[in-house]
């Protein structure tokens, strides 16, 4: 099989164990479903249900259409399966297969926000799977299929198109045709060749394959210049071992019998087949500036490193992320979806496809924003041979491919309901992207781009150990365990957590720099009541001692804490060793991420009860953190009053600080005082036309630490939100402190964010 949907796992590594532990943590498995209505009424319940319900079923009966005004269904996709050919795994079955199709829908929702149910059928009959999905059209905007073998997959879809009057989409043949048909375009422009007297040869005639090759076609590739190869060669007219209908339609009179024959002078390669079906040999054989889509997965059909051996000037693709150009299929079903349902389309057809493709093609070839540049270590990808497809997680995909796909869709006339304004859908679209994935995307790429070695302070807890693992095996840097080895390494061996390489273990007593790092603390506490002995005793005793001194010292770049004591007691250790940046003030600020939205609230962790001067100076930091965030601030100043009323002393402080903020001049956004539905909702900031907010606030400032802190753990516990933080603003080395109840990914979350650094 092609490439696979998982967005940039090549090059990661993680242990069984791992993996379990990652799906059964929580809730088992990794879909849950939640109302988008309120539910907390009597009158709530009788809209939701009886009698309100009626309403909404009676105009659906007088016109079906309206069944995507009224419920789901026009967001809602099935992922359907049978499990008789999982992953590269083979025919292991429906119930086998559901971990992979609630990992397709998590896709669907996390990179498009498509609504997503698997489905397993447990039937290898194709009649019989065809009559179980064909009447699920009522409660589906769409259908994608998934994991199904071939040739079984091209009846099921063939026949279920005609039968439903949605989209039916098998991912696993269109979704990996049209990410190589958009390399296929950019390569061929940068080779100069004219796309449709290319000599093309497939190597790979199961779903993939002939789908690549149908589409390749539909670009205009002369038919009689692809050659589709299998297990027995070259398919030709007169062939009879091993064929179809379906390999049957793509022969082609050649004298070839073999791949390497039929590579002889060919312009490209595609391969969806094993690994080592392409050699040197065969490369060499090629015509000059051959395009090789190697995209066998786990491993290639050919490596890079095996063609460069033998031709400089190839262009190159992969299944793999570890290598330029992946052809991954996440890059297509979210947003080709996406655009489908917008529309109301009755199917993904051939037009739809290669709009898609082309989309993708003239993505690649536009300037990359940051977090893209991130991602190839400081180096910004520039159109050309190592950069002719775009990487999965390009902000752009959503705004770029749905819209091309609908409007393919309105002028091939599936679509129901057409978009009359395409730049306004365009620009929506951006609002659909989950906050937290794109966030935590662009500071984990960030942090890839230069990797760091960070210090987990409480190294001889499992969590902590588990989250070391992890930062490690994600290519984030080095992590640095302090703790005893014997003990770190016996409870890794008791519960089964790999102390893979690059990391390593410190014991503060019995390091080569135990006496220098006392007397580092010793000059720095010796007027604040310390004598050297006790500096000694906490450089041997107190793991978060040495770790935030490694930091302060330049022996790590940065350092993650607090899964085993309070947050107060480590930052009070933290800052005995670390000075504040000068220019900021060490603020905690808390980013919490809630339906679509993204909100910085600060502080969250230091100031009790801030001054005005406080406030002001914290509405600084914070707007500086939401920057190095990514996004514009729009700064709130928090209070239980709004511009004046009810009247309170208690916002007095609030309004001192906005007079501040005016003095300084500052160079964002921000007004108050103001309460919090003011702050954040348009419609009830209206009553005040003054207000300098051009949009919903994205950064609160709280009057007071215990308001902040009370509000973002009760938004965390009550669910729907994700509360990331408090983040440790404003020291001069990077530090972070989890909660004591945060879990290993939690861990690897914060470590990723103190080697970002966020100050």
């Amino acid at each position: 099989m092609a490439s696979r949907d998982e967005p940039a796992k090549g090059g990661l590594s993680f242990t069984d164990q791992e993996a379990l532990l990652f799906h059964q943590q929580g809730k088992p498995g990794k879909l849950e479903i939640v109302p988008t209505k309120p539910m907390a009424t009597q009158r709530d319940l009788s809209l939701a249900y009886s009698p309100g319900v009626a309403v909404p079923v009676l105009a659906i009966k007088e016109d079906p259409s309206r069944a995507f005004d009224y419920t789901a269904r026009g967001n809602l996709v099935a992922v359907v399966t049978n499990g008789t050919a999982i992953l590269g795994l083979g025919n292991l079955g429906p119930l086998a297969a559901k971990p992979v199709m609630e990992g397709k829908a998590v896709l669907f929702k996390r990179f498009a926000d498509v609504d997503s149910i698997d489905l397993e059928i447990d039937t290898s009959d194709v009649d019989e799977f065809i009559n179980c999905v064909r009447y699920l059209g009522p409660t589906f905007g769409g259908i994608n299929l998934e994991d199904i073998k071939a040739p079984d997959c091209f009846i099921i879809e063939s026949r279920l198109r005609e039968l439903m009057d949605i989209p039916v989409f098998h991912d696993d043949q269109h979704g990996t045709a049209i990410i190589a048909a958009a390399g296929l375009i950019n390569a061929a422009m940068i080779t100069g060749r004219d796309i449709t007297t290319m000599k093309v040869v497939c190597n790979g005639a199961g779903a993939a394959g002939i789908a690549c090759i149908e589409l390749i076609k539909a670009l205009g590739v002369a038919h009689d210049n692809v050659i589709l190869c299998d297990t027995k060669g070259p398919i030709y007219r007169g062939r009879e071992a091993g064929m179809n209908q379906w390999k049957s339609a793509h022969a082609v009179d050649t004298d070839a019998r073999s791949l390497a024959d039929a590579l002889k002078g060919a312009d490209v390669f595609v391969g969806v087949s094993v690994k080592g079906a392409l050699t040197p040999e065969m490369v060499a054989s090629m015509a000059d500036q051959p395009i090789i889509f190697a995209m066998a997965n786990p491993d290639p059909e050919i490596t890079p490193e095996e063609v460069a051996a033998v031709r400089e000037d190839a262009i190159m693709a992969t299944g793999r992320s570890d290598y330029p150009n992946q052809v991954n299929n996440v890059l297509g079903f979210p947003y080709i979806f996406r655009g489908a349902l917008d529309v109301q389309a009755t199917t993904i057809n051939e037009p739809m496809k290669v709009a898609a493709a082309h989309a993708l093609a003239a993505l690649a070839r536009e300037d990359v924003p940051d977090e893209v540049a991130a991602a190839y270590k400081g180096n910004r990808p520039r159109f050309g041979p190592e950069y002719i497809i775009p990487v999965p997680f390009d902000p752009r995909l959503i705004s770029c491919i749905s819209p091309a796909v609908a409007k393919a869709a309105m002028d091939s006339g599936v679509a129901r309901k057409p978009i009359v304004d395409m730049e306004s859908y365009a620009q929506t679209l951006n609002a659909r992207r989950d906050p937290v994935a794109g966030t935590l995307q662009r500071i984990f790429s960030k942090v890839r781009s230069a990797p760091k070695r960070v210090v987990f302070a409480e190294g001889e807890e499992p969590q902590v150990m588990r989250a070391a693992s992890s930062f490690v095996a994600q290519g984030l840097g080095e992590a640095i365990l302090i703790g005893r080895e014997d003990e770190i390494r016996r409870v890794a061996s008791e519960a089964g957590i790999e102390l893979r390489a690059g990391i390593e273990i410190q014991n503060a007593r019995l390091s080569n720099k135990n006496k220098d790092y006392a007397e580092f603390l010793f000059a720095r506490l010796q007027r604040r009541g310390y004598l050297l002995r006790d500096c000694q005793r906490l450089v041997n005793g107190d793991r978060n001692y040495w770790g935030a001194i490694m930091v302060a010292r330049g022996d790590a770049d940065a350092m993650v804490t607090g899964s085993t004591r309070n947050y107060s007691v480590a930052l009070d250790t933290v800052r005995k060793v670390i000075d504040t940046k000068p220019g900021h003030r060490v603020i905690g600020a808390s980013l919490v991420l809630a339906r679509g939205r993204q909100v910085l609230v600060a502080d969250t962790a230091v100031h009790d009860m801030p001054t005005s001067e406080e406030l002001a100076d914290i509405a600084e930091e914070a707007a500086h953190v939401a920057r190095r965030l990514g996004y514009e601030p729009r700064v709130a100043m928090l209070a239980f009053s709004t511009f004046g009323h009810p009247a309170s002393e208690r916002a007095e402080r609030v309004i001192e600080a906005v007079a501040i903020l005016d003095k300084r001049r500052v160079d964002f956004e921000y007004d108050g005082e103001m309460a919090a539905d003011v702050a954040l909702n348009m419609d009830a900031m209206a009553a005040y036309p003054f207000c300098r907010l051009s949009g919903p606030a994205n950064v609160l400032i709280m009057p007071a630490f215990h308001a902040a802190s009370i509000s973002t753990k009760m938004l965390q516990e009550l669910g729907g939100s994700t509360v990331i933080g408090p983040l440790l603003v404003g020291l001069d080395k990077p530090v972070q402190i989890v909660s004591m109840s945060s879990k290993d990914s939690d861990i690897v979350n914060m470590a990723a964010v103190a080697a970002y650094n966020v100050t």
